[in-house]
């Protein structure tokens, strides 16, 4: 760019006013202008363990901080970026300098002016403490401060990705002023938030429920419309879906209840189903081997199980025909990298028992070829799909255990302890493949005790060289056939088999309008939702 980009409110309002309205089960009811005041409660079936992302990446954080803190943009459903912190913005010819206009007249919570020393401050810190952060803003060499309202992003190499991970929830701008000589990750205002958003943090009853209250001196008046959001955790996902059922939950998301019971939870009144605003996240799920183990070496075995396991079985009778098959390690939610034709391994037992026989694994007396344990992510959705990949297996002479765990053990023994043989897993693609899809097999992110990166220790010198290059090449069609020549190689190599976009679902009733006005869905500010009235 070579003006400084400033978009037009006024249609990113209407925009949003006309998409907010639409969900995959119908129309919200909704009046003619939003409507002041009222209590919003927003269901999270786990309790995140704090409630800012300026350090952790911590379950169901991503959903709490950006209530209070805000990011430098926002991003529309296409995930073109919106202004939020700053104003405009402006990317150098080179990749290497990005200068945003800060909004004035922005206070804190506690009353303190906002200013460009809390984005340098708080970008700074990310790059050091914040686990994706480190490697988002690798290439950022400092930050700049000419003035007041002005930030300067200078980088040593480019980074194509950057201007898309600006968003609250993933790089959260905090005041300089409570964090600066802390241990960032252990400050009291990690627990008590104070942000620049539209709710203030009032209270947080451990086990139970956090308050939030509307903040009168927002700097988007008449925003938020809300006067009140209560954050409940159920963790049982019966009594979640009781709770959206009898009305006593406005907002639930990230699919919060049994697959089988959404069927029925939208066919009531009340209630409607959204799967917009779930673009800065793009999950799917996976089956990765660990090519630690002698028997996964082999990439005759890994083909074997391709052929094997049939994703269509997991969408239609373990998702029950919820989100999308997919071929290759990007969602199709991410349509600007997704890939269509890349080679399939049809399902094919005979095929599958011919590779693993020249791999040498021949059935025993006992008709079994080996033993193995399967471990999954908690979650739903994955003992269901867990238990049929032990059935599916079984016809070819695999003899699979299912282990079950807590989340805290199955990371831990698969990053930490590497005692697994194969996972079926969830992971985000996120909003750009180098930030959410290279973590998985670049084999410099191979690193013992390093959750949610290549767990599967794969390397290939030829994918790496690819990886490093797509992130810092800024023309995106070249960086669009570097993606290409990367998925077309890992189907080849198989380090993991990919199964589904996995089903992203927001659950609400139907009286609150406008929660899910972008990329980032109830993940986002909710600066727009309103109670609308019959």
């Amino acid at each position: 760019m070579s003006d400084f980009k400033k978009p037009t409110r006024r249609a990113f309002l209407n925009a949003s006013v006309a998409l907010g309205a639409l969900s995959i089960s119908g129309l919200t009811v909704r009046a003619a202008e939003p409507v002041r005041g009222g209590s919003a409660t927003f269901l999270l079936a786990t309790e995140p363990p704090v409630l800012t992302t300026i350090a952790h990446t911590a379950l169901n954080s991503f959903y709490v901080s950006p209530k209070v803190t805000e990011g430098l943009l926002s991003y529309d459903f296409d995930l073109n970026p919106k202004p939020l912190l700053a104003t405009e913005w402006q990317i150098s010819p080179d990749g290497l300098r990005y200068t945003f206009k800060l909004r004035p007249s922005v206070k804190w919570h506690d009353g303190k002016p906002f200013t460009s020393a809390d984005v340098a401050f708080s970008v700074k810190t990310l790059k050091e403490v914040h686990p994706r952060g480190r490697n988002t803003f690798l290439n950022l060499a400092d930050v700049e401060t000419p003035d007041e309202l002005t930030a300067v992003l200078v980088l040593s190499k480019p980074a194509p990705y950057l201007i898309t991970a600006l968003a609250a929830g993933e790089t959260p701008i905090v005041p300089k002023h409570l964090y600066e000589g802390t241990k960032v990750q252990e400050n009291p205002a990690n627990y008590a938030p104070v942000g620049t958003g539209p709710f203030i943090f009032k209270e947080w009853v451990r086990g139970s429920h956090i308050v939030y209250e509307r903040n009168p001196a927002y700097w988007d008046q008449p925003r938020p419309y809300l006067d009140r959001l209560v954050v409940r955790f159920i963790n049982d996902s019966a009594a979640r879906s009781i709770a959206i059922e009898s009305g006593e939950i406005d907002l639930a998301p990230g699919t919060p209840v049994p697959y089988s019971d959404l069927d029925r939870l939208k066919a009531l009144p009340n209630i409607a189903l959204d799967t917009r605003g779930y673009q800065y996240i793009n999950s799917i799920s996976r089956v990765e081997f660990n090519l630690e183990r002698e028997f996964f070496k082999d990439v005759r075995v890994r083909r074997a199980f391709a052929h094997v396991i049939d994703r269509n079985v997991i969408f239609n009778t373990v998702n029950y025909g919820y989100g999308a098959p997919i071929t290759g390690p990007i969602s199709v939610k991410l349509s600007k990298w997704y890939v269509d034709d890349l080679k399939t391994y049809p399902i094919d037992l005979k095929a599958a028992e011919t590779l693993l026989d020249e791999a040498g694994y021949k059935r025993g007396p006992d008709g079994i070829r080996a033993k193995l344990n399967l471990d999954y992510v908690p979650g739903e959705g994955y003992p269901r799909g867990a238990d049929y990949i032990r059935q599916a297996l079984a016809k070819v002479g695999i003899e699979v255990s299912v282990r079950t765990q807590d989340f805290a053990t199955y990371t831990k023994r698969i990053y930490t302890d590497r005692d697994f043989d194969f996972a079926y897993e969830g992971m985000s693609n996120l909003f750009d493949p180098t930030v959410g899809v290279q973590r998985l097999y670049w084999s410099k992110n191979f690193k013992k005790g390093v959750p949610f990166s290549n767990g599967a220790a794969y390397s290939n010198p030829k994918v790496d060289a690819l990886l490093e290059a797509a992130a810092i090449e800024i023309d995106p069609s070249k960086r669009f056939a570097q993606w290409k020549d990367i998925q077309q190689i890992l189907v080849e190599d198989v380090p993991a088999i990919d199964i589904v976009s996995t089903p992203e679902i927001t659950i609400y009733n139907k009286r609150l309008a406008d929660h899910t006005v972008g990329a980032e869905g109830a993940a986002g500010s909710l600066a727009f939702a309103y109670l609308a009235t019959s």
